[in-house]
């Protein structure tokens, strides 16, 4: 069976969302890199089981982020903060080319550190 690692991007949105068994298999499979076997005897149940599991998980994963996008939505922040981060910077060097305006450096300073509190 194929893994697709975006499902692991999706467990942490979503995985609460899971029954916990699903979610304990769906983690064991991805994220502790179990085999279906090791899966099957560590829960006692059979591998075909796992492996039922594992790919209703999945499809709940992926409906979820079809109806609500919230991983779609973190990620298109994660890229614009990343280009507000750049373009503050670019601004800063500016600054500094035309002899660094104080203003214009505590307000880079303070988009940044905005930034960086949103990614962190």
């Amino acid at each position: 069976m194929a893994k697709d690692l975006h499902i692991t991007f999706l467990l942490d949105f979503y995985g609460d969302m899971l029954t916990d068994k699903q979610r304990e298999v769906v983690e064991c499979y991805y994220n502790e890199d179990l085999s279906l076997a090791e899966i099957a005897e560590v829960k006692g149940i059979t591998r075909q089981g796992v492996r039922d599991a594992i790919k209703r998980a999945e499809l709940q994963l992926l409906e979820m982020e079809e109806r609500l996008g919230l991983a779609k939505r973190f990620h298109k922040v994660q890229e614009e903060l990343t280009s507000i981060c750049d373009r503050a910077l670019q601004i800063e060097a500016q600054n500094e080319k035309n002899g660094g305006d104080p203003v214009i450096r505590q307000n880079v300073e303070a988009i940044l550190a905005s930034a960086k509190e949103l990614v962190d």
